[in-house]
């Protein structure tokens, strides 16, 4: 019962701090999603609705589908031909941060050298989602997007491995450097084999299903969903890596989407609009929950030396992080200097770097440390948000703003509707029909007002159903209206190329529209 009422207060949360960011478009979901959990967290009654935080529930059941369908949403042809700078991201250069960040925060600070490389070894991974957050409406150079999204994948492996071995120096004295190369390679591998294997396995089903009669749109769909769970399950139990296991998994069914589009439209339809919905709600969910635990551990702590030390800690890791990535893009990637500027500030901190943060046990390291360890790693993923949040709107370009694509595409819905509708006057309908059809329209126009619709609403509760020759017509009517809509979509797409991503969205719109036409339940 705690865990329901813990995940229902958080998905609530989720969906209003969505709303919150539709309204206010300049600012990102993860921004209001944070301060969502800070009010949370200040208000006990709220806060008392949200269970201790667990990090295995955390990482099985949001880590893990995240990063399948981050997974996705790459070819896997394109991971193929990066292969050596992937490697060069994930090992070389995640090495490098490590110690750079933890010699750093142990010269700089009183902190010991084995807990300094507990901070340091959380701070390596980066989330390919929160980045999306910050260049939203920038354009990014196509090199460091496409390095910056196979790093994010691939990562959270590395920084895994490096934290156990930093916790048993930590409780030892000392590092087991061949146990800890043994544990990257068996985990690494291990998983991404685990990964292969079972996604394999449950492609083959899935289409031997779909060529069969006993296919189950609802089936498919529920066997997706599991398959990140049940995978990081296993991989765990197995003892490899189970973010790579999904990683892996993801990108191979991101080749089965491909090669099954027409064959199965439908389910891979659907599971695109699980995947946006699931993505929302659990990134959301990631930074209601890094704000709450904000508030939890700062209480009654911000007016000792405990505040500037977390604070310290935190800028020393980011700025660490920074210079290492920076120098890396120049030497090793071969970057401009703004290439690499944005490959440095692009290195953004999210869902992996709370969750391994809190796998680690508060008696395990001591409160103080363990608060330590908690608060620099939030000072560090909102450094790893707000700089480049700031820095990227004054050298990256400006794609077209949403307030100015809003204006033109209501231009273009407003014209597409008009269109639609002067070739429904012109047809021959009864009455009724005509009436329904050119109201349904208008809706697409968004100029019926809520009070009204409610009154049509009310009013047709009542009204006999059409008769199958005035269904027939009806559908017509929509057909020829539709493929109107869609003839001048397809023209202005031509003329208007930078509305193009808008144009194409209004267009999937209408397809969608004529999708449920065809499956009209009137009768």
């Amino acid at each position: 019962m705690e865990l329901m009422i813990s995940t229902f207060t958080l998905a609530i949360a989720a969906a209003i701090s969505i709303i919150i960011a539709q309204a206010v478009d300049k600012v990102s979901v993860n921004y209001v999603s944070m301060l969502v959990g800070i009010i949370i967290g200040l208000i006990p009654f709220l806060n008392s609705q949200v269970a201790s935080f667990d990090s295995e529930i955390f990482m099985e059941l949001i880590v893990a589908p995240l990063l399948f369908f981050e997974g996705q949403k790459t070819r896997i042809h394109n991971i193929g031909r990066r292969i050596k700078e992937i490697i060069g991201l994930t090992v070389i250069m995640v090495l490098l941060a490590l110690i750079i960040s933890g010699f750093s925060i142990y010269l700089f600070t009183s902190i010991s050298l084995p807990l300094a490389f507990i901070i340091g070894s959380i701070s390596t991974p980066t989330d390919a989602t929160a980045s999306e957050a910050v260049t939203n409406g920038l354009r990014m150079p196509r090199r460091v997007t496409s390095s910056l999204k196979a790093e994010s994948l691939f990562n959270d492996a590395s920084g895994i491995i490096l934290l156990n071995m930093s916790l048993l120096w930590f409780a030892n004295g000392y590092i087991n450097y061949g146990q800890t190369i043994h544990d990257f390679f068996v985990s690494s591998l291990g998983g991404a084999v685990l990964g292969f294997a079972v996604a394999w396995i449950i492609i083959i089903f899935r289409q031997s299903l779909i060529r069969s009669r006993f296919n189950s749109l609802n089936a498919q769909n529920l066997i997706y969903i599991l398959t990140p769970l049940a995978l990081y399950a296993l991989a765990e139990d197995l003892h490899v890596s189970g973010i790579i296991a999904v990683v892996v998994a993801g990108l191979l069914h991101n080749a089965e989407s491909q090669q099954s589009l027409l064959l199965n439209s439908r389910q891979i339809h659907m599971g695109r609009d699980l995947q946006n919905l699931i993505s929302d709600i659990f990134n959301s969910m990631v930074f209601i929950i890094l704000g709450l635990m904000m508030v939890r551990i700062s209480r009654n702590k911000l007016f000792n030396g405990d505040l500037a030390k977390w604070i310290l800690v935190g800028f020393i890791v980011y700025l660490a992080n920074l210079l290492v990535r920076y120098v890396y893009g120049r030497l090793v990637i071969r970057y401009d200097r703004r290439e690499s500027t944005v490959f440095s500030l692009g290195g953004i901190h999210g869902a992996v770097t709370l969750a391994l943060a809190l796998t680690i046990s508060a008696n395990f390291l001591g409160t103080k440390n363990y608060n330590l360890v908690i608060m620099s790693e939030a000072v560090l993923i909102i450094l790893s948000m707000l700089v480049p949040t700031i820095v990227f709107q004054f050298i990256l370009p400006h794609e077209v703003s949403d307030e100015e694509a809003h204006i033109v595409m209501e231009k273009i819905r407003n014209e597409m509707v008009k269109r639609a509708l002067i070739s429904v006057h012109k047809m021959y309908l009864p009455k009724r029909v005509k009436r329904h059809v050119i109201y349904t329209l208008l809706n697409q126009k968004r100029v019926v007002k809520t009070r009204e619709y409610m009154r049509v609403l009310l009013k047709t509760i009542d009204q006999p159903n059409l008769t199958k020759s005035e269904q027939y017509l009806q559908r017509l009517a929509f057909f020829r209206a539709f493929a109107i809509e869609r003839e001048y979509l397809e023209m202005i797409g031509q003329k208007e190329s930078k509305y193009r991503t808008y144009i194409l969205s209004l267009y999937n719109d209408v397809l969608l529209a004529e999708s449920l036409i065809i499956e009209s339940d009137d009768e």
